[in-house]
């Protein structure tokens, strides 16, 4: 309800004209931000007023009792039990919305996007509304009475805030500002508050009207906004292949990316200011094109063109430019945006596919290149040029009324090639197809064909026009280019063949490491008893061969043809979930989704399983914070041709989704393109999606990709279904820098790792050698066993760990114990970047090779590490 008046008594004519006054708060409360009526109920307006309603002039005001009703309680209680607060008329020049009387007590307390209530002159609440309590939390009954602070936070209440807040309102008539406020249940909110006196008529001051708005959700609006244009604007600057600029009113640049600078040569200290004409041809300066260019830009709201421009070091090149007009709220002009992207390569190719047309008209006109000539309604050959007589080796009087099928090979004719390809022509227009064709002398060569009916003025078929190339030589270069692709995939293997084996190596060296330690410590502790020494070394002969194994596997990679068969798609994501998890890593969850029955798709397995490896590498590398990929599939129909470039038929969808950072539209526009790529230098080749094309491509099928910026990515590899039922799946020592003795003082070793079964095999094999190992599974609690144990000697910690690995375990160690010896145990060759140089002890190892590694690093003199001791098994 609305609140009540104070002790003093204080008229509906007072309370009006205190808030017409001052802000004409309750009229601007009836109007949202775009002029709205911000009120449900009761409707104040009628059908013939202006939205717009404002306070009466004081005179308009009168005071009266309020009608009492059984149906509500009375809107305005005085703290003090005086009578309740009349109403106030509202007018809009003059003609009045109401007669009601009580008007500002239905106003006010119809109001719940405002708290409205009224302060004494000491700052204590007296009235209340709907609105208030919404915002504030507290009902009526709590709040009145009570001093008005509470409502700041301790912070504003401790610097007397709330004390000046009204002083200013009482000394310059008006308080406003933006802050945070306090609710009841000590949340906090952003408010916009505006505090106006209340006088009585002799002008003494009886207390103070209070209307606070919570701007919550217009702070965030702007918080949110303002971090957009931040990304916006590194987005631009970040951009190389636009240059993407700004002008001012009049032409001259105020602000420059880094595509700008690539492509016109410039840095920004040299061009800001400058104006955008030097960037122009002489001839187009001369004839005021710049001018014009943004005189168009304001006339139309755009300007595109295409045209020569000209860089600092005075060289051309071919642009495409777009220049939009900026403009503030009120639609004033304030500058212009200026897109130009380096058309130059696009120039040249369209120059060269105008010189092929016009290789193509000269030749209509009667070169040789092509063999042109017209067939009567029923394929006999009715014309012949030089052309053709040079391609297929027939005279003119030879061939002329005899029928184009001769030119087939006797299988495709004997199968109704030639007179479908003329049935095709005349059924849609036309027929262009590649295939073999014979010579007069029984030669074959490659040749493209293209059929069109002929019809005359009154749309009488006529016969048909024949054209056709021999094209031998091109299928030759295609042929050396799928040669040269077959490279290409081969070289993604075994770029995805390097990634894959760091995840295997490891997992697999942790149980070489296991099983080779635990048998070196029982070759150690058994009786030399040839019985048990023989199928002891034995084994370790055994273990010593699967880590030289693991090293092989980093320079694996054989070339195989593409071998298309029916392949099982679920047993194939099946077969490699190990190795598809230890490529990702453990911070990356894999789901399957899979129907019950899929039919298998015709492709080749091998390269199917590299390409789902491919996909999953690509989804880990948008999740460096660890996510979900999932991997499924789904059985399709297309009967639209068109649809998703495929051709009509039936379709498998295999597809892997992750959460990660998703591509915008011009990287998801080049994600396919060789060598695209945007891991960053060193990071990636950027063959790793056109490989996946082309698999799918070569099998019949497509690659898509779909993504949105900051929602994750889909890749979608459709390969045709295979019905047949028959499916298949792809089928010691140590080398040092310096032989060191192992040390003989009994050592107190922190050793951390996140296996297990290392973990007991490292801890064993020192126990055996009278030292004192101390066992971490992790990161963290090692940092605290280091803290807790400040004697300890030396750290044996692995490399690949979750959540910390070890190279950030030995910095965080370091930075606690400078002088700290430690020893990376790993199954990699080469570790992460790091400013520490550490000794390494390569998986798996001997309880010789960890004592020496141990005692290699405690010799070690040089800790800035300019001395490494990388330690590794002969092979």
């Amino acid at each position: 309800m609305v609140g009540h008046h104070f002790g003093k008594v204080l008229d509906g004519e007072l309370l009006a004209q205190e808030v017409g006054r001052g802000s004409m708060a309750i009229g601007e409360l009836l109007r949202d931000e775009d002029g709205g009526d911000r009120i449900g109920k009761p409707d104040l307006r009628s059908h013939d007023t202006p939205t717009d309603l404002t306070i009466a002039h004081p005179a308009t005001i009168r005071p009266s009792g309020l009608a009492s009703s059984a149906s509500r309680s009375p809107p305005f209680r005085n703290v003090r039990g005086s009578r309740p607060l009349s109403g106030a008329v509202v007018s809009n020049g003059g003609e009045h919305l109401s007669k009601d009387p009580n008007l500002y007590e239905l106003l006010v307390g119809s109001i719940t996007d405002y708290a409205i209530f009224m302060l004494d002159s000491a700052g204590r609440v007296t009235s209340w509304n709907p609105g208030a309590q919404r915002f504030k939390g507290y009902a009526e009954a709590e709040i009145l009475g009570q001093h008005f602070s509470r409502f700041y936070t301790d912070g504003d209440q401790a610097s007397g805030l709330p004390e000046r807040a009204l002083a200013l309102a009482r000394d310059e008539g008006r308080f406003e500002t933006e802050g945070w406020r306090v609710r009841k249940d000590g949340g906090k909110f952003w408010a916009h508050v505006v505090i106006d006196p209340i006088r009585d008529r002799a002008g003494e001051l009886v207390g103070y009207a209070k209307i606070t708005r919570d701007l919550n959700e217009r702070r965030r609006s702007a918080e949110t906004l303002a971090e957009s244009e931040e990304r916006f604007r590194l987005l631009v600057e970040g951009i190389a292949d636009y240059a993407i600029y700004m002008l001012d009113p009049k032409g001259h640049i105020s602000s420059w990316n880094a595509g700008a600078q690539r492509f016109k040569g410039y840095a920004a200290e040299e061009v800001l200011g400058q104006h955008f004409s030097r960037f122009y041809t002489p001839e187009d300066r001369q004839a005021d094109l710049p001018s014009k260019v943004l005189a168009t830009a304001e006339r139309e709201g755009r300007f595109e063109s295409e045209g020569w421009r000209v860089r600092k070091d005075g060289s051309q090149f071919w642009a495409h430019v777009v220049v939009d007009p900026i403009r503030d709220p009120t639609g004033r002009l304030i500058g212009f945006a200026k897109i130009t992207r380096d058309l130059s390569e696009r120039k040249e190719a369209e120059e060269k596919l105008r010189h092929t047309q016009e290789l193509f008209r000269l030749l209509v006109q009667g070169v040789t290149d092509y063999a042109i000539y017209l067939l009567d309604t029923q394929g006999n050959i009715v014309s012949w040029n030089a052309g053709a007589e040079r391609i297929k080796g027939y005279r003119a009087h030879e061939i002329i009324g005899h029928h184009f099928s001769r030119f087939y090979a006797q299988e495709d004719s004997a199968a109704g090639a030639p007179m479908g390809a003329l049935a095709t022509a005349l059924r849609e227009g036309k027929f262009e197809r590649e295939g073999p064709r014979r010579r007069k002398d029984g030669s074959s060569f490659w040749a493209h064909v293209v059929i069109d009916p002929i019809y005359d003025a009154e749309g009488k078929h006529i016969g048909f026009a024949k054209i056709t190339r021999d094209v031998t030589e091109r299928r030759r270069s295609e042929e050396a280019l799928a040669e040269a692709r077959n490279r290409l995939l081969q070289s993604q293997k075994l770029e995805s063949v390097g990634q894959l084996t760091g995840g295997i190596a490891h997992d697999f060296n942790n149980l070489l490491t296991a099983i080779l330690g635990s048998l070196d410590i029982l070759k150690r502790r058994l009786p030399a008893d040839p019985k048990f020494l023989k199928p002891l070394e034995n084994a370790m002969a055994g273990a010593l061969r699967g880590a030289g194994l693991t090293q092989r596997l980093l320079a694996f990679a054989r070339k195989q043809d593409l071998e298309i068969v029916a392949v099982d798609v679920v047993e194939t994501v099946r077969g490699m979930a190990s190795l598809l998890q230890s490529s990702v890593g453990s911070h990356i969850v894999i789901e399957t989704r899979f129907p019950i029955h899929l039919d298998p798709v015709r492709t080749d397995g091998n390269q199917l399983e590299l390409a789902i490896l491919n996909l999953a590498l690509n989804a880990r590398d948008a999740m460096p914070d660890g996510g979900k990929i999932v991997i499924g599939a789904t059985e399709e129909a297309l009967a639209d041709p068109n649809t998703q470039d495929l051709s009509a038929g039936d379709y498998v969808r295999i597809f892997v989704t992750d959460t990660g950072s998703g591509m915008d539209s011009e990287t998801l526009a080049r994600a396919v393109e060789p060598f695209y790529t945007t891991k960053g230098v060193g990071r990636g080749t950027g063959l790793g999606l056109p490989m996946v094309h082309g698999v799918a491509a070569q099998s019949g099928g497509r690659l898509r990709l779909k993504s949105v910026k900051g929602e994750g990515s889909t890749a979608e590899i459709w390969l045709p279904r295979d019905t047949s039922g028959r499916a298949s799946r792809p089928h010691g020592g140590m080398d040092r820098q310096a032989e060191v003795s192992p040390t003989t003082k009994a050592l107190i070793v922190l050793v951390v790792d996140d296996d297990p079964l290392v973990l007991r095999n490292t801890t064993v094999a020192l126990e055996d050698a009278g030292h004192e190992p101390i066992e971490s599974s992790s990161g963290q609690a090692a940092l605290d066993m280091l803290e807790a144990r400040p004697e300890v000697d030396i750290v044996v910690t692995d490399y690949l760990m979750p959540g910390m690995n070890g190279l950030q375990l030995a910095a965080r160690m370091r930075a606690q114990r400078p002088d700290l010896p430690i020893l990376i145990v790993s199954a990699y060759g080469d570790l992460s970047s790091s400013d520490l140089k550490l000794p390494k002890l390569q998986k798996p190892f001997t309880q010789h090779e960890l004592l020496q590694a141990i005692s290699a690093t405690l010799n070690d003199a040089d800790r800035d590490g300019s001395n490494v001791h990388v330690l590794r098994r002969r092979p």
